[in-house]
């Protein structure tokens, strides 16, 4: 079997377990270590979808490989959407989930209203044209932090149709409700119909 070589531009262990569970055998999935990147990767712009972008033709035009790459917001309608584009860095630049949480909690504190939704946002650099797919899952923030399980924000956020968070659900139901499946489902889709992988 044939493997066609594809870089995911991320070092993060958990998101390449997701997708490589979900995409074709014969994708070899490469982490941006892997692919020779060890520079930070440029994310300048205001929307997931910019980001996305940015970052996969950044790591396409360096290191000429076919590339996709992700972003990720939550999004709480409370707050106005917030933290969105920040979702990463929402407490500060050093990117700490439990003090992002902890903020969150925090504006989030005497509200009723605890709507959100996580969108990803995959954007894919391949044989020259870029294609863009979207996951979405709606839910809610959690009054606390539960779980031990996931990443992030996984210990706040409990799907529609749940009692529990991500973090409480385990990794094999979060990656076939999250968002970032979602987003992955379709990208293994668009392989498919180019001839990679069992239809």
């Amino acid at each position: 079997m044939k493997k066609i070589r594809l870089c995911f531009a991320t070092n993060n262990l958990h998101k390449l377990e997701e997708v490589r569970a979900i995409l074709p055998a014969e994708i070899d999935l490469l982490s941006l270590q892997e692919t020779g990147c060890r520079e930070e990767l440029p994310e300048n712009q205001r929307s997931l979808e910019g980001n996305a972008l940015e970052k996969a033709s950044f790591v396409h035009q360096k290191f000429e490989t076919d590339c996709f790459a992700d972003d990720t917001g939550l999004e709480v309608e409370a707050l106005g959407g917030e933290p969105g584009v920040d979702t990463a860095h929402y407490a500060g630049p050093e990117r700490d989930a439990q003090k992002n949480m902890a903020l969150l909690l925090n504006k989030l504190e005497g509200k009723t209203n605890r709507k959100a939704c996580f969108r990803t946002i995959f954007c894919l650099v391949w044989q020259g044209e870029t294609y863009s797919f979207e996951g979405r899952i709606e839910g809610e923030i959690a009054p606390e932090a539960k779980g031990s399980g996931g990443f992030g924000y996984d210990p706040v956020f409990i799907p529609h149709g749940y009692s529990q968070t991500f973090a409480e659900l385990g990794p094999e139901i979060k990656n076939r409700l999250s968002h970032r499946a979602e987003a992955c489902r379709q990208l293994a889709a668009f392989f498919k119909t180019a001839g990679i992988g069992k239809a």
